[in-house]
């Protein structure tokens, strides 16, 4: 009986996948189906039902809504922009200058806003009539923008490290946050590496040397902003609040901040709120969704089955991995982060840690690995933004990708392999 309802689960879930079903309500049709073959109507809905409350009473679960606020002050605050003139500051006379601030830009703003689209958007919506003015070629000024988008969903403050935190028992999400920022910064510096090889090869321009004087003013103009990032990280760090609590205290920071630089208003609030309302509510079905999916796929077998059958594949944890790795990034080709990591982190995460592999390790690898689909087809929404704001159609963006693409499988792939790269930080930190 329990073979049968997964059966019934996955034939279901794929066929509501395949006729565009919304991917939340493809999982509750598809284990509500799936309950059905083992329990009666009652019992099936007051099951349901109940993995929904238990799904969503979670404490950690109240940082999702504040860091969407946050990042959406963050959007409407004018903030973007001073942290553009602060990254030409660092890049200074390198080749292609404006395309290694446009990597620079979307790790600073994305990791304040916790969102590759937005990265993508607010600082691609800046930087590609920068780049276009300067003879840049748009179709590679939009290729560094999307590559570079979603940096911000590995270094912290991270919403996608929240819910892993909450998937996979109990992982300190102060420690997920700390060991993000290597990867994340690995990432960024990939693109970077690729954006000066094609740069130098073209003769991009190079930007004027600007003056101490102005360097010096442009810093002070983004430390407001910067600070936010040593207020979260470092009272999560020093025991002042947890990261719930920080999540707060970010959306508190970023309306001051809003407001001392006029970008919003009070009217404004109103409309800032209600999209953070919507964002919630679909993250929130999502994850009650993937409770019941939890529970139905527990109580069927599914993750001992596909445990035995990758493990039966090898028993080398470095073919294991790489299994796992290229599994995630086909699923993330036509998944969003939020359900994958939701749906398949009880699945992988027992297989690595039966040969010695940490939770944090492991989580860090896993959003980054998901991360990639953000930016490929055929769903990837920070790919359809960043071609949207540079006006470009999607096939006009994904052969100038390609080379960004191995770089950031490469960067990948020493992050999976080598656990000092995540691990690192949270061991100094005593995590």
């Amino acid at each position: 009986m329990a073979l049968t309802a997964g059966l019934v689960l996955f034939i279901v879930f794929i066929l509501m996948l395949a006729i565009s079903v919304p991917i939340s309500v493809s999982i509750v049709i598809a284990s509500m189906a799936a309950i059905l073959t083992v329990l009666p109507w009652d019992m099936a809905i007051f099951t349901a039902g109940q993995k929904i409350v238990t799904g969503l009473d979670s404490f950690t679960l109240l940082a999702v809504p504040f860091f969407i606020l946050s990042g959406i002050l963050m959007n409407n605050g004018g903030i973007a922009e001073r942290l553009i003139n602060f990254a030409k500051v660092l890049v200074g006379k390198m080749p292609g200058s404006l395309a290694h601030t446009n990597v620079l830009g979307n790790m600073l703003f994305g990791s304040l806003s916790g969102s590759s689209v937005a990265a993508a958007a607010a600082i691609g919506g800046v930087m590609g009539p920068l780049q276009k003015k300067e003879g840049y070629d748009p179709k590679f000024s939009a290729a560094v923008n999307i590559a570079s988008a979603p940096t911000g969903l590995i270094i912290p403050p991270s919403g996608t490290l929240i819910i892993y935190s909450l998937v996979s028992g109990g992982t300190s999400v102060a420690a997920l946050f700390i060991a993000g920022y290597i990867p994340g910064i690995l990432w960024g510096l990939a693109c970077m590496v690729v954006a000066y090889v094609i740069a130098k090869r073209r003769k991009y321009p190079v930007s004027e040397r600007v003056s101490l004087k102005v360097a010096l003013k442009t810093f002070l103009d983004a430390i407001p902003s910067l600070l936010m990032i040593v207020i979260v990280i470092g009272g999560i760090l020093a025991g002042v609040f947890t990261a719930t609590e920080a999540a707060a205290v970010a959306v508190a920071y970023t309306f001051i901040l809003a407001i001392a630089y006029r970008a919003v208003k009070l009217k404004d609030m109103p409309r800032i709120i209600m999209e953070t309302v919507e964002i919630t509510a679909v993250i929130m079905l999502l994850v009650a969704a993937s409770s019941i999916m939890s529970w139905v796929m527990a109580f069927t077998g599914i993750p001992t089955a596909i445990s035995n059958m990758i493990m039966g594949i090898s028993d080398s944890p470095i073919i294991i991995l790489l299994v796992i790795n290229i599994f995630l990034l086909f699923l993330g080709t036509f998944m969003d982060i939020t359900p994958a990591v939701l749906i398949f982190t009880p699945i992988f995460l027992p297989i690595v840690m039966s040969f010695g592999m940490d939770p944090i390790h492991f989580g860090i690898m896993m959003v980054m690995n998901l991360s990639i689909g953000n930016i490929t087809p055929p769903v990837g929404s920070a790919l359809f933004v960043g071609a949207s704001i540079a006006k470009l159609d999607l096939e006009d963006v994904v052969k100038p990708l390609l080379p960004f693409y191995a770089a950031i499988i490469i960067v990948l792939l020493l992050v999976t392999y080598i656990p000092e790269i995540s691990m690192v930080l949270p061991r100094l930190l005593g995590y």
